[in-house]
């Protein structure tokens, strides 16, 4: 009996094996920035991919019709993500990212003549935030913020540039 019972015990740790969290079918998030959109109808859309539970690499871009709103008109970028979180693939979250950006800064030299000085530039920084995921790991809510050095600033342009997101995301 105790052979049957130490045969059945060692093909049972065989046959199943334990994990901390389930196994994830989707590894990709596409977000929408409708707090920034809603303040200043920009369109801010950012994508996603996860390495694994707690590491993401993905990009943003965003269009402006204003060159002279937040951060420009249009800007691209790259960022890496690390999550703190319980649970995988949310929570707490830091990340290293960079920007792209171009615009128009108007600046007054008199009463009657203001000038328009174009630019683009390149900015890296760092952000941290915290999202959250429905239970079937579907939809997230992400609120961050970031700051970064422009590296090449024209003399009209500040040194930093901000960055920040109130998102609903839906992951595929």
């Amino acid at each position: 009996m105790k052979k049957l019972l130490f045969g059945a015990l060692l093909l049972s740790s065989i046959i199943s094996y334990g994990q901390a969290y389930p196994q994830f079918q989707t590894d990709q998030e596409l977000r929408f920035n409708i707090g920034l959109f809603l303040a200043t109808t920009t369109v801010d859309i950012s994508y996603e991919h996860f390495l694994s539970d707690d590491t993401s690499i993905g990009g943003t871009v965003y269009f402006d019709d204003t060159a002279t709103d937040y951060n420009g008109n249009f800007g691209i970028g790259p960022n890496f993500r690390a999550y703190f979180g319980y649970g995988p693939r949310d929570g707490f979250f830091a990340e290293a990212f960079g920007l792209y950006y171009t615009g128009e800064i108007e600046t007054q030299q008199t009463d009657n003549l203001s000038i328009n000085n174009d630019f683009s530039t390149l900015a890296l920084g760092i952000g941290v935030g915290q999202k959250w995921v429905t239970r079937s790991e579907r939809f997230s809510l992400e609120i961050s913020g970031g700051l970064a050095r422009n590296i090449n600033p024209e003399v009209f342009q500040d040194a930093f540039t901000g960055r920040v997101a109130f998102s609903i995301g839906f992951r595929f």
